[in-house]
């Protein structure tokens, strides 16, 4: 088993209501993230989304599919989102959100440890490669996020808030 601990940081020219229901809304990542090539729901959840668990098939620059669950553990509208990953990955990850005059910081925690599998093995191995292929997916999905969110400007409400969409 390989242990990872990623820090990620976005800067997204977007309110910060807008990238949390963005965030909030994992269903559509498939969207705007590129990589990331199944996102189904597996349980609701309450209506916070506490509860809800997600399935995730992600396919890496490197060829090899990451398959994983994440189960909501805390949210706290719009500044964070936890979860719980279970998979070919166990550990958790955590978005977090802060509004500033440019825009928002995004700031993804992701600690994982992988499974006995193949996937396992070749984290051991190859662990230059895999931190480098997390880092180029990570980028792909904050300009898959930038572009997403500059085509919805115009449909934003009046409060500056997304319109109305189902996310939990």
């Amino acid at each position: 088993m390989a242990k990872f601990a990623f820090d990620t940081t976005w800067a997204l020219d977007a309110p910060v209501e807008a990238v949390f229901d963005a965030l909030a809304d994992p269903l559509h990542w498939p969207d705007w993230w590129p990589g990331l090539v199944e996102a189904r729901q597996l349980e609701a959840g309450n209506e916070q989304g506490i509860g809800r668990i997600q399935h995730f098939v992600w396919k890496s620059r490197l060829g090899y599919y990451l398959r994983f669950d994440i189960r909501i553990t805390q949210v706290c509208e719009p500044s964070l989102i936890e979860g719980e990953a279970s998979g070919d990955v166990t550990g958790f990850g955590r978005w977090q959100l802060h509004g500033e005059k440019a825009g928002t910081r995004v700031r993804y925690l992701w600690q994982v440890r992988t499974v006995p599998t193949r996937l396992g093995l070749l984290s051991c191995m190859a662990r230059p490669l895999v931190v480098w292929n997390h880092h180029a997916m990570m980028r792909d999905g904050q300009a898959g996020l930038a572009r997403y969110l500059a085509s919805l400007a115009p449909s934003r409400c009046k409060s500056g808030r997304l319109a109305s969409r189902e996310r939990w």
